[in-house]
């Protein structure tokens, strides 16, 4: 039966606030973990080289995924596969704090990774299916904004649990918040939203994505051995095949000849890809410096991270409107500038360095982040057409997701190289002073890469 307009908007309004509450739960999730880190380590004696795989294995999964599981919702349901994506993560959740082995607790974090993929993967096509199209954009916005808030709470979150009840609390706590919305879905989100006609699943291209990605993450840690640098060709070898197995495909995951058609579409997701690379190394290796070479609590400590979320937060609202005035690659590649201007800053961090120093280089670096992701990300959706707005933001998300592994993955060498198998201790700050050095010099090369990209990109239809 038919819903009515006023059962639709009804509908509209749950479906967003689940997708809202998953999109904080999620990277409340991932982020948080990195502070309860330093405690994970010393309970479970866990060495450098483990530790390190603790982020990258998260977002592996998630890239590994995120493609199959917005094919596989559209064949067989958005709501569905999100909400086995929401069971997954919490039963994931709670396997990883009850893990007794830094080995067990890996393992789950990679089936988290997937479960991620799965909520993140069709969150926005569910919007998109049930939101009226005036409204549409709002929708949208409040549910970007939403992961913005789960990043800026999950470093303060993350510590605070891991001060009172432990470090296995960051994964426990997300448990009875999924259930509860679990039910909500269940209750009262009526209706499914998918494909009439299924399409058939690529999965040779999903395998072939697999062995890239895992070859690359895998050979640049054990980097530079033999069997590293096979590992790195192989993963060249699978990027080229996989980009002429989707050009010839009939049901390609992804339509490559976009990147062809559009400069902007290519440079924008260029951008994303280094600005994310950048970013993620700094939020792991800063939570690690700050208790082990400053001392601080956990609580303390994501405090101080939270700073950069938090002006990101607050500035990539504005950032919208900016590029609505302006041309977004205007207003991102100013982004751009500032978030280099402060990992310049950042870059001369050492064993004395005061926290309120850090704390500006991070608002400096919160500011510029601000202003890139929204313009950039309108440049990058103004770029294609209106029949591919789909597989432009599942790209987008995509871009965003390697850019994450593919910093993660070089920190993981810089670990492997400079700490080794030794466990972080107090006699090993000197090494992981060596390691934030080394990082934050890649991260600011990655960042004036970006804005040389950035400003020359061209202009976007909607810009």
């Amino acid at each position: 039966m038919p819903h009515t307009s006023t059962e639709k908007l009804a509908i509209a309004k749950v479906a967003l606030i689940v997708v809202c509450l998953g999109s904080i739960v999620g990277p409340l999730g991932m982020a948080s973990v990195n502070i309860a880190i330093p405690d994970l380590a010393a309970d479970l004696q866990a060495n450098a080289k483990m530790v390190s795989w603790l982020p990258t294995l998260f977002i592996l999964s998630s890239v590994i995924f995120m493609l199959p599981a917005g094919k596989l919702a559209d064949n067989y349901g958005r709501k569905r596969i999100y909400a086995y994506g929401l069971a997954l993560n919490a039963f994931s959740s709670l396997m990883c704090g009850v893990s007794n082995s830094i080995e067990w607790v890996l393992f789950w974090r990679f089936v988290q990774g997937g479960a991620s993929a799965m909520i993140f993967g069709t969150g926005v096509a569910i919007i998109t299916s049930v939101t009226p199209s005036h409204k549409r954009g709002a929708a949208l916005g409040i549910a970007a904004a939403c992961i913005y808030v789960g990043l800026t709470i999950a470093p303060a979150v993350g510590g605070w649990l891991t001060e009172l009840w432990g470090w296995r609390s960051v994964f426990l706590f997300q448990v009875p918040i999924v259930i509860a919305l679990l039910i909500v879905i269940k209750l009262r989100l009526s209706g499914e939203w998918k494909n009439d006609n299924k399409t058939k699943f690529d999965w040779w291209g999903t395998a072939i994505f697999a062995v890239f990605s895992l070859s690359l993450v895998y050979g640049l840690s054990i980097l530079p051995s033999v069997l590293g640098f096979v590992l790195v060709a192989l993963s060249a070898l699978s990027l080229m095949f996989f980009v002429l197995h989707q050009s010839r495909s009939r049901r390609p995951l992804i339509r490559v000849q976009m990147f062809r058609e559009s400069r902007v579409f290519s440079m924008s997701l260029s951008t994303s890809l280094l600005m994310y690379a950048s970013n993620v190394p700094l939020i792991f290796l800063l939570s690690l410096y700050l208790q082990y070479v400053k001392d601080l609590t956990p609580l303390h400590a994501g405090q101080i991270i939270l700073v950069q979320a938090l002006s990101m937060a607050v500035i990539a609202p504005m950032s919208g409107k900016l590029s609505d005035k302006f041309q977004s690659r205007l207003v991102a590649t100013v982004g751009c500038v500032i978030v280099a201007c402060g990992m310049l800053i950042l870059s001369l961090m050492n064993t004395d360095t005061s926290i309120t120093f850090i704390v500006g280089s991070l608002l400096l670096i919160g500011v510029g982040f601000g202003l890139f992701s929204t313009p950039n990300n309108n440049a990058i959706m103004g770029s294609v057409q209106l029949h591919e707005v789909g597989v432009a933001s599942a790209t987008m998300n995509l871009a965003r997701t390697i850019g994450n592994l593919f910093g993660m993955s070089m920190v993981n060498l810089m670990v492997h190289y400079y700490i080794g198998e030794a466990q972080f201790t107090q006699e090993q700050n000197p090494a992981l002073i060596q390691t934030v050095e080394m990082a934050l010099s890649m991260s600011l090369a990655f960042v004036v890469i970006a804005c040389v990209i950035s400003g020359f990109r061209g202009k976007s239809d909607s810009t």
